[in-house]
């Protein structure tokens, strides 16, 4: 079997709170420096994740859009030999004209996808909305972005909206190029808990497909969501839309952060207040796993294997980062990598590794709320007057050309994440309870 390729991608987002936009690629400085393509070529990425963003391109209405940017940006990766990934919105709401929960979305985001098409018709591979299921959590049932909704009725129209776009834009890019690829990403993550939330687990753990599930057709009347989804809002015409119009991915991006995988605990001594939260019916703790979970958790490989099994398409991992000291940010990427090559050996279809945020990523954690400054740097530190690569860059250009990498003994030692001292002191200083034990389930893909 082939290698698999190398990818990477800029941190694109353009997420709105309240009347304000906040612009990664502005923060970035991207947006004024062309130049940084040149940087990211020497690196040997065979493609790059790229934006040709809908709030930016086509801000106040879809004529007359503004196509200076992006002729200039993607002229620019196809004299460089890159192939870019198209994504026409990451983490946003649209324009100012329509927002996640308008009726009339789906088909504004479709014109928009079309007039892509139409612009650049050699373009072949597309990510139409990056992970909508995460970012129908984040705006319409945590409120935490536009249009700030916090219900379940919300979070349903929002998904299905987005899924919907999706569908119907790949619909009008294929009437230009009848072999454009849908690459559908989301952040891909499994949920343990306590025996007295294994309920809100499941829940958790069959949500997280919901979005692939819409696309693929496979949401009718026995599917596992039905229910909740009709009960919040969604008409049965609504839903078999999607299995009367069935638009898989050509491949499924995988985004999984150390973050991803989260635990629920009722025990809310032991954790944050900033973690307490709840459902209406429990309150509880939702933490990352890896702070509060003493054995192995799902992990990277665990959200492979599970998307392998669950739908047998092609995969790609579609943003690996991490924002930490140098070494760990090395350490990361290198886990991720050997698990493509054992994985891809194994006899998975996994086609890629993205290296995400090459120029790093500004607010994250605030979920950027604010513009506050926080930096996490990528390949390169954009702080400066131009670019400065970082390690990671050498290290992504080791991948690339198939060299062994300089720092391997530095690489081999455990990155914070697999260490006895990730876990939270509460946790350190007393054991978990014997229903916490008993009910940290493993991934299916583990049982």
């Amino acid at each position: 079997m082939d290698a698999p390729e190398l990818w990477g991608g800029v941190e694109c987002t353009v997420n709105r709170v309240h009347d304000t936009f906040h612009d990664q690629l502005r923060r970035s400085g991207h947006d004024r420096r062309a130049n940084d393509l040149d940087l990211i070529a020497e690196l040997g990425l065979r493609r790059l994740r790229y934006p040709v963003l809908w709030e930016t391109t086509a801000p106040e209405r879809l004529e007359p859009a503004d196509w200076r940017w992006p002729d200039k940006r993607l002229g620019r990766l196809r004299e460089l030999g890159i192939d870019p990934i198209v994504g026409l919105m990451h983490h946003g709401s649209g324009p100012r004209y329509t927002h996640l929960l308008d009726p009339r979305f789906p088909e504004l985001f479709a014109s928009y996808a079309g007039a892509v098409a139409a612009r650049y018709p050699w373009v072949e591979r597309y990510v139409p909305i990056n992970e909508p299921l995460t970012t129908a959590r984040f705006s319409a049932l945590y409120g935490i972005w536009y249009p700030h909704h916090r219900d379940a009725r919300s979070f349903t129209q929002a998904v299905i909206n987005q899924c919907k776009g999706t569908v119907l834009a790949m619909r009008a890019i294929r009437a230009v190029n009848p072999n454009a690829q849908l690459i559908q990403t989301d952040d891909l993550g499994y949920t343990t808990s306590t025996a007295l939330l294994a309920y809100q687990a499941r829940f958790d753990n069959e949500r997280r497909w919901l979005a692939w599930d819409l696309l693929c057709g496979r949401v009718g009347p026995r599917h596992p969501l039905w229910t909740y989804l009709r009960d919040n809002g969604a008409s049965e015409a609504q839903l078999l839309f999607f299995s009367e119009h069935p638009s898989p991915p050509d491949v499924i991006g995988v985004n999984h952060y150390v973050t991803s995988d989260r635990h629920l605990s009722e025990e809310l001594h032991l954790f944050p207040r900033s973690t307490w939260g709840g459902n209406g019916r429990q309150a509880y703790a939702d933490i990352e796993a890896v702070r509060a979970v003493p054995g192995p958790i799902s992990g990277l490989k665990g959200a492979l294997r599970d998307a392998w099994d669950r739908y047998r398409l092609p995969i790609a991992i579609t943003e690996v980062h991490l924002g930490c000291t140098p070494d760990e940010q090395l350490r990361w990427v290198w886990e991720a990598w050997s698990a493509t090559l054992q994985l891809r050996a194994g006899g998975m279809d996994l086609r890629a590794m993205t290296v995400w945020a090459l120029l790093g990523s500004f607010d994250w954690n605030s979920l950027l709320r604010v513009d506050a400054g926080y930096y996490e740097a990528g390949a390169f530190d954009v702080r400066g007057a131009m670019p400065e690569a970082t390690a990671l860059s050498q290290l992504i250009r080791d991948i690339a050309t198939g060299v062994r990498p300089e720092r391997m003994h530095l690489l081999v030692e455990r990155g914070w994440w697999s260490r006895p001292d990730r876990l939270l002191p509460s946790l350190r200083l007393s054991a978990p309870s014997e229903t916490a034990i008993n009910s940290m389930t493993a991934s299916p893909s583990q049982s």
